[in-house]
């Protein structure tokens, strides 16, 4: 990117925005009312506690994440973090495994935009939508909120976000004032109901509830203050997420009693949320759930297709993508070519599937989205490994807490659930033993790939390789809208307020190993 093109607005993103994004791409309305009941099916009343243990899991790797964070400050994320604990090799891998992992998780809800909204329409007016032109209209709509500014982004999933978990609360505070079917009781969170064989499920689902709450170190470039914002949007995100999940499925063990959830949840899994919610608030509850979580699964589309953007972007200033995926909106400042071809795929994978005759649910959502949410674990694991790798290779005043035992902690943690869900795996897709292996097979093969990709790029193009995930340059500010008179004095103040050393230049700790090196 050359020094007059414009760069991304700069200073937009509080903490608040950026865990809206974060949350908002786990879609909590959708997730609760769409996979816990198979989880109550599974793991009994103890399911609330699995997603404890899987948020724990993860707020014990944001903690070596979050450290990194403050000295990688690369748009890459999970690459750069990978590149410089691993190698290059390792993090041109991780490249290829995250653009394939991001955009899998995201296509793939185009198909549950479809069947979701045909089951509201069934629902509400007793019409049949077919699934195709949903899908496809939420593909504009979505490559619409891409492009413009990204704090436009961040109000519209504000608003989303608080629609979808209201409705929940809303379903919860009917429960609890009501006090449950049978009293209000703790049972769920008893090591008897938690130890139980079927944990191991609960806890599969309890993880892929979580995907895309990493993406926090994406916007650092658009975060104000990012050092503090980033690692305090992670740890936001994953607290109220693990709390907010558990609280929400216990309240609906309560509604149902525990002698009668279990039985609720197998015999109608898709209407257990809309049959609490109907007895302990009304009807009209029930209508507005409906229409929620059409706009929370088109929330969690929007906060994937920025992230994915802005993978894009980083990819293409590194070189690796073509250099018109790093192209920046001149007037609202966002990777705009990035979102249309990233739009232009959705829809050819989209049609694809619909000319093939696939259900927009137990195919295109399913068989895309499980090797998109394995392959986004897998790149939690190698950064876990990362971490303490880069640490032990540069000089710093962090804590052998924070680079050493989180990490690896974490990294067993990890390792353990991506077992957990490989095993389980055909409890996501529903599919044949022979569609499994290849879904699984899909993330190391990707990664695989992408290695050897890395050495055909030091063969042929030494310096990008060598280059790959350093330190960005500074990015230009965005201009000051026309018209609006500068305060005199105002930008002395400014830049006197400004300290030594502006994002973007290499650490001390860094600039030392490099010299060395």
């Amino acid at each position: 990117m050359s020094a007059s093109s414009p760069g991304l607005r700069k200073g937009s993103l509080g903490t608040s925005d950026i865990a809206f994004f974060v949350i908002s791409a786990a879609a909590p309305l959708t997730v609760m009312a769409g996979v816990a009941p198979i989880a109550l099916t599974l793991g009994g009343i103890g399911a609330p506690a699995g997603y404890l243990l899987a948020g724990l899991t993860l707020a014990i790797f944001a903690v070596g994440f979050t450290t990194m964070s403050r000295h990688v400050r690369s748009g890459g994320a999970f690459y750069a973090y990978i590149t410089r604990g691993l190698g290059p090799a390792a993090g041109i891998g991780a490249a290829l495994l995250a653009m394939i992992g991001y955009n899998g998780m995201e296509i793939g809800v185009f198909g549950l935009l479809g069947s979701a909204t045909a089951d509201t329409g069934a629902a509400l007016w007793g019409v049949d939508i077919p699934w195709l032109p949903v899908s496809l209209a939420g593909l504009l709509i979505i490559w619409y909120g891409g492009y413009r500014s990204i704090d436009f982004g961040a109000k519209v999933l504000g608003v989303l976000l608080v629609a979808e978990t209201g409705i929940l609360l809303l379903l919860a505070g009917g429960v609890l004032l009501d006090g449950g079917a049978d009293g209000l009781e703790f049972s769920s969170f008893a090591p008897s109901q938690v130890l139980v064989p079927g944990t191991a499920a609960v806890l599969a689902f309890a993880f892929a509830a979580f995907t895309g709450f990493e993406s926090t170190v994406i916007y650092r470039r658009e975060a104000r203050d990012p050092d503090r914002t980033v690692p305090r949007a992670t740890y936001a995100a994953v607290a109220f997420l693990g709390t907010f999940y558990a609280f929400i499925v216990w309240t609906v063990v309560q509604a149902f009693g525990s002698e009668q959830v279990v039985k609720a949840a197998t015999d109608d899994p898709g209407g257990l949320f809309f049959a609490a919610i109907t007895t302990y608030v009304g009807p009209w509850a029930a209508d507005l759930m409906h229409v929620f979580i059409v706009t929370s699964i088109i929330a969690s589309l929007l906060a994937f297709h920025n992230a994915i953007n802005r993978y894009a972007l980083a990819l293409a200033e590194e070189g690796v993508l073509p250099k018109s995926f790093g192209r920046i909106h001149p007037r609202h400042r966002s990777p705009y070519v990035a979102g249309i071809a990233q739009t232009v795929l959705g829809a050819v994978v989209v049609l694809g599937f619909a000319a093939a005759g696939a259900d927009p649910y137990t195919q295109l959502l399913l068989w895309v989205n499980t090797p998109g949410m394995i392959g986004l674990m897998a790149l939690m694991l190698l950064t876990a490994i990362a971490i303490p790798c880069y640490f032990r290779r540069i000089r710093h005043d962090e804590g052998v807490l924070r680079t050493v035992v989180a990490p690896v902690a974490a990294a067993v943690l990890l390792a353990v659930a991506i077992y957990l869900i490989g095993t389980k795996v055909e409890l996501f897709t529903g599919a044949s033993t022979l569609v499994n292996t290849v879904l699984l097979a899909l993330v190391p093969a990707v990664f695989v790939i992408g290695v050897g990709l890395a050495y055909q790029l030091k063969r042929r193009r030494p310096e990008v390789y060598a280059n790959f995930a350093a330190e960005p340059p500074e990015l230009p500010e965005a201009p000051e809208a026309p018209g609006v008179p500068e305060v005199p004095g105002a930008r002395k103040a400014a830049e006197a307020a400004v300290p030594e050393g502006p994002e973007g230049t290499p650490t001390t700790e860094e600039a030392a190993h490099r010299g060395s090196s």
